[in-house]
């Protein structure tokens, strides 16, 4: 019985490998212009291997050409929101972007801040982590040349580098637990309806506020109304919206 329970095991691992859909059939598909077929094999190599931000580019770049710029701008954000560094993915995104009805402009803030948050993206979680370790053992280098240096000047220059890598360390490490809380949060959301109408309460009875049209970006500030999620946007606006008329990035 058990044997006849391992040789089954194997036969459906078998199936399943065989019929995996590889990255190169995508790509095939896609180079084709059969870009519904592409979109069907990006998404099942996502559904089985998991999130990747090259398959969600290569996605967010099917559905551009097949002309769906809702579902294009959101696996660019899902992209980008992996990959937060790559300029072709924020590139793509933006001619999606233009390509929506709405346009948003971002409400004013402090140049530090704005600056910070470009920094902060510039490399991903992982990546913040290497620099945050590899800046930490160059401090402790640095730190030990301070210390047991027998020149005035290996000691100044240990100093030097030593306060330069604690900073470096210190930001790296808050600038992946940034990333970090972002992937963890998913705060972001795009419309995928064609209208909807934001509401001033979690109720069709509500005032109508103002509407958006798919492709906008959203972030979800209140997540606990059964069916409605209350947002708000980068230009400030707020309101509540019917929770099947968006998707999470």
């Amino acid at each position: 019985m058990k044997k006849l329970f391992v040789v089954c095991l194997l036969l459906v691992s078998f199936v399943q490998l065989a019929s995996a859909v590889t990255k190169e059939e995508a790509d095939k598909a896609y180079q084709d212009n059969k870009f519904k077929e592409a979109i069907e094999k990006y998404e099942a190599i996502l559904n089985t291997e998991g999130e990747s931000a090259d398959i969600y580019y290569n996605l967010g770049n099917s559905y551009f050409k097949d002309k769906n710029m809702a579902k294009a701008v959101l696996n660019y954000e899902r992209a980008l929101l992996l990959n937060p560094g790559d300029a072709d993915i924020r590139f793509n995104l933006e001619m999606a972007r233009s390509k929506t009805v709405d346009k948003i402009t971002p409400a004013r803030e402090i140049f530090i801040v704005t600056w910070i948050k470009a920094l902060t993206d510039t490399m991903n979680e992982k990546e913040w982590g290497k620099l945050g370790i590899v800046s930490f053992i160059l401090l402790l280098v640095s730190v030990a040349f301070y210390i047991f240096g027998n020149r005035i000047w290996v000691k100044k220059a240990g100093f030097i580098a030593a306060f330069s890598l604690l900073v470096v360390t210190v930001c790296a490490n808050i600038f992946a637990d940034r990333q970090k809380e972002k992937l963890e949060e998913r705060k972001g959301a795009i419309i995928m309806v064609p209208t909807v109408t934001i509401k001033s309460t979690p109720d069709e009875s509500g005032t109508d506020l103002f509407v958006l049209h798919e492709g906008a970006k959203v972030y979800i500030e209140d997540n606990s109304m059964k069916g409605w999620k209350e947002i708000y946007m980068e230009d400030g606006n707020k309101g509540w919206i019917q929770t099947d008329a968006i998707e999470i990035i």
